[in-house]
């Protein structure tokens, strides 16, 4: 309490003994409510006491920190463009409960979903706002009770269904995995969803085995070159790989057996001249006719394993739910033709496989060995600024990526912002000249319509005109 906030007749006593200590010119005791303007010297047992007892209790030292806390999280507002993604300040320090652990995020990776997520595609993202992201990687900076294996300062990757586009995470001890040694953070956050995804279709669902032939669809995205350094690790697999003809050298030298420009090729018709009795695994993110396309593929015993619907994003709107249904109920109308032909069709969705954390947890040491042993290294293709999440997104939807996308929590310096401001104006010019230019077109298209109207009604007028003449001609012959 301080002075002011005092009652009348202790002010009143305090200033009579301010008045005695003026007339006699002795030091008197400070009161512990009020400070003096001239304190005399005080000896350093006094100094402290004083410290203690103006020190708050530990509970009041706490709770401005937890106010003043804050960091920086992608936030997805609504369903729709890149715009939808916004950066936001979130304030207040996140509760830790038993067995959870708090990470300052370092990396984040993005990946397929997260773009099927914004567009409200995803089913296994909770409704705007919301943050995204599924995986990480960073630094414990807290602990909760009951964690015994792992403390302050490990340095780790995170997987989790959503919520770590962010600069401070909390999630469950489980969800986290201790990073090898040498491992940098941008591979601990490109390592999680692809190399799982990959490595549980794989051998868990398709039993890979030496001598085996294996199509790979957007091999040079992450999960495809995930998967085909998987396919390395077995003896004289056969690695059939889609990809733009610009990145057929990269994934060459990654491992694909025969890259397949898919934009100017048949994929199907190549690989039957390659192998006509087909494959033995289709990994298949794109779904549509792709799947159906893919299920012909198959040698007797083959495996299509369904783990995505890529054309969804340029074709029509549906969820995952409503695609899965009408690609199943297609399939049952072909139930006998799929017993004779002893071929497997599997499904896989990470996204639903959270709660097995000891499926998770296996898969997840097996490939961590295979990085120690150098047998497999995630690919980055760039890393982008929490600001730029919305360029981060436009590569990979564009597909212009070869790896990884990383996204960094790391703030973009002012010249770098300077930069980005000058090249969303110039980008914003450029948007607006191709506006422009289509708006023109589509007036001059519109034009060139009218005119072939006009064209046809002045035919059609001729015609009319001629008929008209033709039918005077024979009355006037019908007369005479």
């Amino acid at each position: 309490m301080s002075g002011e906030d005092a009652p009348a007749q202790q002010q009143n006593a305090e200033e009579q003994k301010q008045q005695q200590q003026q007339e006699t010119k002795t030091p008197a005791e400070s009161p512990k409510t009020e400070s003096k303007p001239d304190p005399p010297p005080t000896s350093a047992s006094t100094e402290a006491a004083a410290a203690a007892a103006d020190t708050p209790a530990p509970a009041a030292e706490k709770a401005p920190e937890e106010d003043t806390f804050s960091y920086r999280a992608l936030v997805l507002t609504g369903y729709g463009g890149y715009d939808k993604v916004k950066l936001q300040v979130k304030k207040g320090k996140p509760a830790l409960k038993s067995g959870e652990v708090m990470v300052r995020v370092k990396m984040c990776g993005l990946n397929f979903a997260d773009l099927m997520a914004r567009q409200g595609l995803y089913d296994r993202l909770p409704s705007p706002p919301v943050t995204p992201g599924m995986e990480c990687s960073g630094i414990i900076e807290a602990v909760g009770e009951d964690v015994t294996d792992r403390k302050v300062g490990d340095k780790v990757l995170v997987l989790n269904r959503s919520g770590l586009w962010q600069e401070v995470v909390v999630v469950a001890t489980t969800h986290t995995f201790l990073m090898p040694e040498g491992m940098s953070f941008e591979e601990a956050a490109a390592l999680p969803v692809n190399y799982i995804t990959a490595y549980m279709m794989l051998f868990d669902f398709g039993h890979l085995r030496p001598n085996q032939s294996v199509l790979v669809h957007m091999a040079a995205g992450g999960v495809g070159i995930a998967a085909t350094q998987l396919c390395k690790t077995v003896n004289d697999v056969t690695v059939f790989g889609t990809a733009s003809a610009s990145k057929h050298e990269v994934i060459s030298q990654g491992g694909v057996t025969h890259p397949i420009d898919y934009r100017t090729r048949d994929y199907v018709e190549e690989i039957r001249k390659i192998s006509p009795k087909g494959l033995d695994i289709v990994l298949d993110p794109l779904g549509g006719s792709d799947t159906h396309k893919g299920y012909n593929l198959l040698k007797p015993m083959g495996k299509l394993i369904s783990y995505g619907a890529a054309n969804m994003l340029a074709g029509q709107k549906k969820n995952l739910f409503a695609v899965a249904k009408t690609w199943y109920q297609q399939f049952s109308v072909h139930t006998l033709s799929l017993i004779q032909g002893n071929r497997s069709v599997c499904g896989f969705h990470l996204g639903y496989l959270d709660s097995e954390s000891e499926l998770i947890a296996q898969a997840m040491a097996v490939i961590m060995d295979l990085y120690k042993q150098g047998k497999i290294k995630p690919r980055i293709d760039s890393t982008y600024h929490l600001e730029q999440v919305g360029d981060a997104m436009r590569r990979m939807q564009e597909r212009h990526n070869i790896g990884k996308i990383i996204l960094t929590t790391e703030p973009m310096k002012e010249e770098e912002k300077k930069e980005e401001a000058k090249k969303d104006e110039e980008k914003k010019k450029d948007d607006k000249k191709k506006d422009d230019k289509k708006k023109d077109d589509k007036k001059k298209d519109e034009a060139k319509k009218e005119e072939k109207k006009e064209e046809k009604k002045k035919e059609e007028t001729k015609k009319d005109d001629k008929k008209a003449e033709e039918k005077k001609e024979e009355v006037k012959k019908e007369e005479n």
